[in-house]
């Protein structure tokens, strides 16, 4: 991790892939040795597809709040929850809090009052921080699997 700590802590700090791209492109060329073509691609589209954090968040604050509010899902509603989950990150922004619109029409969708998002609300920034550095992060490993697995020798001194 210390190769990446710059990528990490901007992602943490700014709670946006998009704005921890030219940090990201910058560090994967220079201390994990990823060919820039592979970076520019893998990266750019990573910071808008690979919504690993921004999935597993969405799935699990929806059905906790379905939980909090009384309402029993059925497996089939949880499992539809979970692929609903995985296809809107994909499409998410990668800016604060973009999951959260998201949030509020899955909720209305299993008949969960969209307001209790506003128990979300408070702590959202601190998960936004915490769902963007694992973004990111995944993004700078997808690259240095696609730059390996193209024949090329990255994170070497």
């Amino acid at each position: 991790f210390r190769r990446i700590k710059t990528v990490l802590l901007t992602a943490f700090s700014t709670s946006s892939s998009a704005a921890t791209l030219p940090t990201t492109l910058q560090t994967s060329e220079e201390n994990l040795k990823v060919p820039k073509e592979i970076g520019n691609f893998v990266l750019t589209v990573g910071a808008t597809a690979n919504q690993n954090g921004t999935a597993l968040y969405e799935g699990v604050t929806v059905l906790f709040l379905a939980q909090l509010a009384g309402v029993d899902l059925t497996i089939g509603q949880q499992l539809g929850v979970a692929y609903l989950a995985i296809l809107g990150s994909i499409g998410t922004a990668g800016v604060p809090s973009a999951s959260i619109p998201f949030i509020v029409i899955v909720l209305a969708t299993i008949g969960v009052n969209p307001a209790l998002i506003a128990i979300i609300l408070g702590v959202d920034r601190i998960l936004d921080m915490c769902r963007t550095t694992l973004n990111v992060a995944g993004d700078l490993v997808a690259a240095v699997v696609v730059a390996k697995s193209e024949g090329h020798r990255v994170m070497e001194e």
